[in-house]
C-alpha cells in the first residue's frame, strides 16, 4: 500500500530511478520527525564496517553501527524501545523513540540492560528543509509507506530491506526489485 502522508514513524523507500546517489540508491529510511521546520530521517539499511564500540570505546558491545545519511556525519544518533531507560527520548510512534541521555546509554549497554534488539546507532542522520521532501515525493524520488515493522523495524538489518519493499508495492516495483545494482550490468 502505498501513501503519501509524510509523518513520523513512516518509512521512505528509495524510487528506483534514484541510480547514481550513493547515499539514497536502494536506501530504506525511517522517518523520525517531520514538521513545518522540515523532516529527519535515518537510512536502515547501510550497515558500516564498524560497530558501537569502535565509535564509543567505552561502549562493552559490537552492536552494528549504521550510516544515518549524510548529513552531520562526525555525530552519533540511535533509536530505541527503551524510553523507560533512557531519559528525554523522543517517541516516533508504536513504543520506538529516538535520542534521549546519551551519557547514560554506554552505562545501560555495558550493565546488559540494553540489548541490540532494543537500539540502532547511526552516524550521521538525512535532513531536508521545509518543502524539500514534500518535492521530491512529487518528484516521484520516495514512496512513502506504513511502518508495519513497528519497534521490529530495529531487526531489519539485512541488504535486502529495500528489495523486500519493493517486492511489497508490486507491480513494475517488482521487475526494479530483480534489477541489478547497476542497471548497465543487466
Amino acid at each position: 500500500m502505498k501513501t503519501n502522508i509524510l509523518q513520523k514513524g513512516k518509512l521512505l523507500i528509495a524510487e528506483p530511478s534514484i541510480l547514481n546517489d550513493n547515499w539514497f540508491n536502494r536506501s530504506v529510511l525511517l522517518l523520525v520527525e517531520h514538521n513545518e521546520q522540515g523532516s529527519v530521517g535515518f537510512i536502515l539499511n547501510k550497515p558500516l564496517e564498524y560497530s558501537i564500540n569502535d565509535a564509543v570505546p567505552e561502549i562493552e558491545a559490537n552492536f552494528p553501527l549504521y550510516n544515518g545519511g549524510p548529513v552531520d556525519q562526525d555525530n552519533l544518533y540511535f533509536i530505541h524501545t527503551c524510553p523507560h531507560l533512557i531519559r528525554n527520548s523522543e517517541m516516533i510512534g508504536s513504543e520506538l523513540y529516538w535520542g534521549g541521555d546519551v551519557r547514560s546509554v554506554a552505562q545501560l549497554i555495558n550493565d546488559g540492560e540494553i540489548l541490540g534488539s532494543e537500539i540502532r546507532f547511526f552516524l550521521g542522520y538525512s535532513g531536508w528543509e521545509s518543502g524539500q521532501l514534500e518535492n521530491e515525493i512529487r518528484l516521484n524520488s520516495w514512496v512513502v509507506r506504513k511502518n508495519s515493522f513497528k519497534a521490529g523495524v530495529i531487526l531489519q538489518q539485512d541488504h535486502s530491506f529495500w528489495k523486500q519493499e519493493m517486492l511489497k508495492l508490486g507491480g513494475d516495483y517488482q521487475i526494479w526489485a530483480n534489477a541489478p545494482d547497476d542497471p548497465s550490468f543487466n
